[in-house]
């Protein structure tokens, strides 16, 4: 009993914490995504060259995306016209940071680590992006997207939208990882001694070695791994060690070098992954050799943080967050009700195609293939099921070739029939 006490004290105390700074991330999540068009992004990204890296690093490191979001995003930019440079600089700076995450490790872990990480994606985003135009020039022809009209939107409209998508959308799409990452670091702070990692202290490359061998094939996102990383340094945990965890666990995963080895080419995937292993264990180490520890203590800095803000903004946000992934949870429970209902009505209907996709990885990706398929002309229903990979499509005029491009645009992978 004195345990369960004990675990739901830090449970809430990391949710206090993170929520003030988690909810302003989501409505600057909502406001980029609504003035965010990616064909002006696709054109600001083409070419070979420096300029074009360094604007996809820079457009990364803001955005709310982890590993499995930015997938679809960073090949869409390449469908429309970006370089395979700009695309792999893309993808490394992106999943490491966001608005959301870095105001999240502000909270928990202090403010010199909110300046590194952003600094760290851009060295490593740069130093990615500049070995694939070196050493993986050949683009390989796409054809691009239709340049679709801009939507004209009134006031009520935006603010709708913006709300819609950081509150509603980005939640849906996070919360199960977030979640994750909270029960997860609440737990190690009870099981794991405070000393546990001390006894490593004389051999940091050890720390960093076995951290980013967990990292690599793991799913987490930017934001839940923050309080996983500030448990683990309350428990002995270098700086340098839990940078490697903050870069590698975020920007890494089978799904995603799965589908990047088939998307972008061997090439260019591993440079992919040698830029985060190489750049995670060379900041990892700049850190924990010339770097004052003072900077990183996460006892002083939550002490302080306690005074920062007051006691009934982290409460009341707590409070908001929770009701919000609620909210979500249900309307995600709406949609699968009805998804499986449309799934039924299949069975009466005379022309079905079933489609292999590969890259869908979440319910937001499954989301983007059934609203993009099902705008094409002649097509009445979409089921897409990211688990098995499967586009399900019913119409009295399937265009098998219109289908194929509209899911690649989106950033998928078309494997054909079925």
């Amino acid at each position: 009993m004195h345990y369960i006490s004990i675990y739901f004290k830090e449970l809430w105390s990391l949710l206090t914490e993170m929520s003030p700074y988690l909810l302003f991330g989501f409505l600057f999540a909502g406001l980029l995504h609504i003035y965010l068009q990616k064909e002006k992004v696709g054109s600001m990204l083409k070419g070979n060259n420096f300029r074009s890296v360094l604007n996809a690093t820079l457009l990364g490191i803001p955005l709310p995306l982890c590993s499995c979001g930015v997938i679809p995003a960073g090949l869409s930019f390449h469908k429309n016209g970006a370089s395979k440079g700009s695309t792999v600089s893309f993808l490394i700076s992106t999943p490491q940071t966001g608005i959301d995450s870095i105001l999240v490790t502000y909270s928990l872990l202090g403010l010199p680590f909110a300046i590194i990480r952003p600094f760290v994606a851009l060295i490593t985003g740069l130093a990615g992006g500049i070995a694939a135009n070196l050493l993986d020039n050949k683009e390989v022809l796409t054809k691009k997207e239709a340049n679709k009209k801009n939507e004209y939107l009134t006031t009520k409209q935006t603010v709708s939208k913006v709300l819609h998508y950081g509150f509603v959308e980005f939640i849906q799409d996070i919360s199960k990882w977030l979640i994750i990452g909270l029960l997860l670091a609440a737990l190690l702070a009870v099981i794991i001694p405070d000393d546990f990692f001390i006894q490593f202290i004389d051999k940091p490359w050890l720390n960093m070695l076995l951290v980013l061998a967990a990292s690599v094939p793991l799913y987490i996102c930017a934001t839940g791994s923050v309080p996983i990383a500030a448990v683990l340094m309350m428990k002995g945990l270098s700086p340098g060690a839990a940078l490697v965890f903050l870069m590698a666990g975020p920007a890494t995963n089978i799904a995603t070098i799965t589908v990047l080895w088939k998307s972008l080419g061997k090439k260019s995937t591993l440079i992919y992954l040698t830029t985060i292993i190489i750049g995670s264990l060379f900041f990892g180490y700049l850190i924990d050799s010339f770097l004052p520890l003072s900077w990183f203590s996460i006892t002083n800095h939550i002490h302080q943080h306690h005074h920062l803000l007051p006691q009934w903004l982290g409460i009341t946000s707590s409070i908001v967050l929770i009701g919000l992934i609620i909210n979500g949870f249900i309307l995600n429970k709406i949609k699968e009700r009805k998804s499986k209902m449309e799934k039924s009505n299949f069975n009466n209907l005379t022309i079905v195609q079933k489609y292999k996709v590969e890259g869908m990885t979440c319910k937001n990706c499954k989301a983007h293939v059934e609203k993009d398929v099902s705008a094409l002309d002649g097509i009445d229903l979409v089921s897409a099921d990211f688990v098995a990979g499967e586009v399900a499509v019913s119409g009295n005029n399937i265009d098998e070739g219109k289908i194929k491009e509209t899911i690649e645009s989106a950033g998928y992978i078309f494997k054909g029939k079925i």
